[in-house]
């Protein structure tokens, strides 16, 4: 439910987020939990889904999905929001193969046991999540606004986001959370490093002949992008296929039984045939890298893909938000008493606290979509090479899994 401004009485509140996906609605519960004061500023356009009307047997299978590490979960769980999850419709991920390209490609191979974890991720539908947020913010004194943000202003005395219809929030810190084209990160004249992939991801969902027994399949194809099957529940998969944008015209242009008959060089001797999930849906999503100059500006702070969009490789987008979402908690929480949750120092080390983690994802996810997109016999045998080499350093291997399941050490 979404609360009325009056437009000569300006709502106040300590925290307005800007934003209506999972990341603002973390943001939201993770700041009201804390005990401060929170508007949620949604687009009118869209409205949240009633979870009463979200059970297993009416709802389709989402092509949007995630993979959620440890950092998330913790995150969620200590939100109360994990356990709010159709958790019949989340699918632990105990082991991932990546396979390099050629007849000849490198494998390399992670598991949960070498991972000193029950499980290395959990896959979650999009509107699964949602839903569940959703839920939880019902019984939260965040108060949801629906409006048209037209103008920020930030001062010495706290900041303002003015709407359309005429009414006003005024808070002490805004934080963006609304995606990768965010209003707030243009509102504060944050200048950008946009790099377009020229690659579509196309998502899409199948049953399985075979069962995939948790394990996440990744094939780095190089003229043919990057193919990720992730599990679902019991014979399900998930693609998640980034395609350069002339494959990917072809293949939305084409049905998904055409597009199983495609995969079955990949899929088949791991998972059997593959079939279209009923009923049938497919989504194309552009990709890009997105680089903020900073995360911060006077009495702002950005999350989510506001802050930084990655190559969806490693799957790792939405863990980055929910990180940021945990930073800045945490500098707010341990910011000195004559502080504000806005001051200038307390946000400066939020954006220091990001800069590593965010960092090591972008040139991890920019750097290896480069690598294996180009089209050389030579770097096609370096890059196989190091799959087969990384696979048998098992302290290397234990340090990116930690990276990847978002803990310090495994």
């Amino acid at each position: 439910m979404t609360t009325p401004i009056s437009t000569s009485t300006p709502l106040k509140s300590d925290v307005c987020i800007v934003g209506n996906g999972a990341i603002a609605k973390t943001a939201a519960l993770g700041f009201a939990q804390a005990g401060h004061s929170v508007t949620l500023l949604v687009p009118p356009a869209r409205q949240a889904q009633d979870p009463a009307t979200s059970s297993a047997a009416q709802q389709p299978w989402d092509v949007r999905v995630y993979a959620l590490n440890h950092t998330a979960h913790g995150l969620l769980a200590s939100l109360k929001v994990w356990g709010a999850l159709d958790l019949a419709r989340v699918a632990a991920v105990d082991a991932m193969e990546i396979h390099g390209d050629g007849q000849q490609g490198g494998n390399l191979g992670f598991d949960a046991f070498g991972a000193h974890v029950g499980t290395l991720a959990w896959i979650v539908e999009d509107s699964n999540l949602n839903g569940a947020l959703d839920a939880a913010l019902k019984f939260s004194s965040v108060r949801t606004v629906s409006g048209c943000a037209v103008e920020l202003a930030c001062g010495e005395q706290g900041a303002s986001v003015r709407l359309a219809d005429g009414g006003r929030i005024d808070c002490e810190l805004v934080i963006g959370a609304d995606g990768r084209e965010s209003w707030v990160r243009g509102q504060c004249d944050i200048g950008v490093d946009y790099r377009m992939y020229h690659q579509r991801a196309i998502v899409t969902n199948f049953s399985c002949e075979k069962p995939h027994h948790g394990v996440a399949y990744q094939w780095f194809t190089c003229a043919d992008g990057i193919i990720a099957l992730l599990p679902l529940p019991d014979k399900r998969v998930s693609l998640v296929w980034s395609a350069p944008e002339t494959l990917a015209d072809t293949l939305m242009d084409e049905s998904l039984g055409e597009l199983a008959i495609r995969l079955a060089e990949y899929a088949e001797p791991k998972l059997g045939v593959l079939k279209p999930l009923q009923p049938e849906e497919v989504k194309a999503v552009p990709l890009a890298l997105v680089r903020p100059h900073s995360l911060v500006a006077p009495r702002v702070a950005l999350v989510g893909d506001a802050a930084h969009a990655v190559h969806p490789l490693a799957g790792h987008g939405m863990n980055l938000g929910f990180g940021d979402i945990l930073d800045l908690l945490e500098v707010v929480k341990e910011r000195e008493e004559r502080r504000g949750i806005a001051d200038e120092r307390v946000l400066a080390r939020y954006a220091r606290k990001r800069q590593e983690d965010v960092l090591l994802m972008q040139m991890a996810t920019d750097g290896l979509e480069r690598l294996f997109g180009a089209n050389l016999e030579p770097l096609r045998v370096v890059r196989n090479f190091g799959l087969n080499l990384l696979d048998k350093l098992p302290s290397v291997k234990r340090r990116l899994m930690a990276h990847a399941i978002g803990r310090t050490s495994i």
